[in-house]
C-alpha cells in the first residue's frame, strides 16, 4: 500500500525527521487560508497523486509553457491560484502511463533554500532478506537512471537484523553523501529515525528524492514515498486509514476486498489461475502462444466458490479483456468449487468472450462434469499447452 508525501512527511515528522511545514489542500476555496498560514517568501504548490515524476510531468491538455505538477511560487495568492488550476485534473507522469492520476489533493509547503541535492532510499532486499540502504550524490533524479549513467555514485548495502541499525551504518552513508561537520551527526540520526520507522511501520520502501543540505548546511526531507506491506497492514490501523482508494485500480481494489491477488495488466486474455507459481506459467505460455495476459490472479488455494464467482467478474468487468482462460491445478483447492464458481459467475454476468477451461487434480471429473452440465459455451483443454493454444487461436481468429 502506497500513501502520499504529505501523509509521508507526517509520518517523519512524527519520528523526528527534519522536514518542511505544509497544508494539504482539497477545495479550491481552501488554498488561500492553507497557505496563509505558511512562511513566505516562497511557497511550494505540488499535486497529490502516487507516481514519480510530479515535476516533469504534464497535464491532460496543457496550455502552451504550463508547468508540471510540481510549482514555485512567490505569494500566497500565487500559491493558492496554481492550487487551484491543479485540483480535479489529470496529471501525467513517466510512472502513471498515458491515462495519468486524477489530482484530487494538492500539498503546499514551505519553500528551502538548497546548497546541494542527494537520494536516499530504504528498501527490501529480497536476495539477503534484509533491509537495504540505498543512497547516492546524484539526488532529485531517477536512481534508475543514475544507476545506468554512473553506477558508481550509488552506495547500497544491507543491514544485519540481529544488530539493527548502528551510527556506523550511518556514518558510512554520509562520508558517501560528502557530507562534512554537523551534518554527519544529523544523518546519523537521520538514517536511525528512518530505519526506527521503516521496521516499526513494516515499510516496503522509503524513499528520500531529494535529501537536501539546505542553504544553512542542514539535511532535510524535501520528497518522500513510502509504500508498507500489505500483509502486515492487521497490525497498523493508523497507516491502514491513510489509504486512498480513489488512487488504486478499481478491479485490484474490488479483488483485494474478496483476499485476491489480482493485478492488472495490458493484455487482451484474462487469466484464472490457483497458485502463483502456475499463474506466472500461464501468462508465459499465452506470451509464447503469441498473445498478452489481461492480468495476474491468483484465487489461492482456498478460494470458495464466492471467491471465484468474483474473480471471474472481476476479469470480465475489463474492457480489454477478449478472452478467458480458467487453468486450476486442484490440490487444496478443488476443481469442482472452481467450476461452480466459474458457472455461477458466468449465469451472473453473462459470456461475451471465448472462455477456456483447464482443470486438474481434486474432483477434477466432478468439475468438468459441472462445467459439461450447465451448457456453458466453453472450450475444454486437457493440459496447459492446449489451454494456451486454444484460447490465443479463439481470440485471434
Amino acid at each position: 500500500m502506497n500513501i502520499h508525501e504529505y501523509q509521508a512527511k507526517a509520518l517523519l515528522r512524527s519520528y523526528g525527521a527534519p522536514v518542511s511545514d505544509g497544508q494539504i489542500v482539497t477545495r479550491a476555496e481552501e488554498a488561500k487560508t492553507a497557505a496563509g498560514k505558511l512562511d513566505g517568501p516562497v511557497w511550494v504548490v505540488k499535486a497529490q497523486i502516487h507516481a514519480g515524476g510530479r515535476g516533469k510531468g504534464r497535464f491532460a491538455e496543457a496550455e502552451a509553457g504550463e508547468k508540471g505538477g510540481v510549482r514555485l511560487t512567490r505569494s500566497v495568492s500565487e500559491a493558492a491560484e496554481e492550487a487551484r488550476k491543479m485540483l480535479g485534473r489529470t496529471l501525467v507522469t513517466h510512472q502513471t502511463g498515458p491515462a495519468g492520476k486524477q489530482v484530487g489533493r494538492v500539498y503546499i509547503e514551505e519553500g528551502s533554500g538548497i546548497a546541494r541535492e542527494l537520494y536516499l532510499a530504504l528498501l527490501v532486499d529480497r536476495q539477503t532478506s534484509r533491509v537495504a540502504f540505498v543512497c547516492s550524490t546524484e539526488g532529485g533524479m531517477d536512481i534508475e537512471e543514475v544507476a545506468a549513467a554512473t553506477p558508481g555514485k550509488i552506495l547500497s548495502f544491507s543491514v544485519d537484523p540481529v544488530t539493527g541499525y548502528q551510527p556506523y551504518h550511518g556514518r558510512r552513508i554520509a562520508f558517501a553523501l560528502e557530507l562534512e561537520g554537523q551534518q554527519v551527526k544529523q544523518c546519523v540520526r537521520l538514517m536511525g529515525q528512518l530505519y526506527k520507522l521503516f521496521m516499526e511501520k513494516d515499510c516496503e520502501m522509503l524513499e528520500i528524492n531529494p535529501l537536501i543540505v539546505t542553504d544553512v548546511g542542514d539535511l532535510k526531507c524535501l520528497d518522500a514515498k513510502m509504500g508498507f506491506d500489505s500483509n502486515a497492514l492487521y497490525r497498523h490501523e493508523d497507516i491502514l486509514a491513510l489509504r486512498d482508494e480513489s488512487e488504486e485500480d478499481p478491479k485490484e481494489l474490488q479483488a483485494s476486498r474478496y483476499d485476491l491477488n489480482y493485478i492488472a495488466l495490458e493484455g487482451e486474455i484474462g487469466c484464472m489461475v490457483n497458485g502463483a507459481g502456475l499463474a506466472m506459467a500461464t501468462m508465459d505460455i499465452i506470451k509464447l502462444y503469441g498473445a498478452e495476459p489481461a492480468n495476474f490472479l491468483d484465487v489461492g488455494g482456498g478460494a470458495t466458490k464466492e471467491k471465484v464467482t468474483e474473480a471471474f467478474k472481476i476479469i470480465t468487468s475489463d474492457e480489454n479483456v477478449k478472452g478467458i482462460l480458467v487453468n486450476i491445478f486442484g490440490g487444496i483447492m478443488r476443481c469442482d468449487v472452481i467450476a461452480e464458481g466459474v458457472v455461477a459467475a458466468v449465469k451472473e454476468v453473462g459470456l461475451q468472450v471465448p472462455l477456456v477451461v483447464r482443470l486438474e487434480g481434486t474432483n477434477v471429473e466432478k468439475g468438468k462434469a459441472i462445467i459439461n452440465d450447465s451448457g456453458l459455451n466453453v472450450i475444454a483443454a486437457d493440459n496447459l499447452s492446449d489451454a494456451a493454444e486454444k484460447i490465443v487461436k479463439a481470440v485471434k481468429g
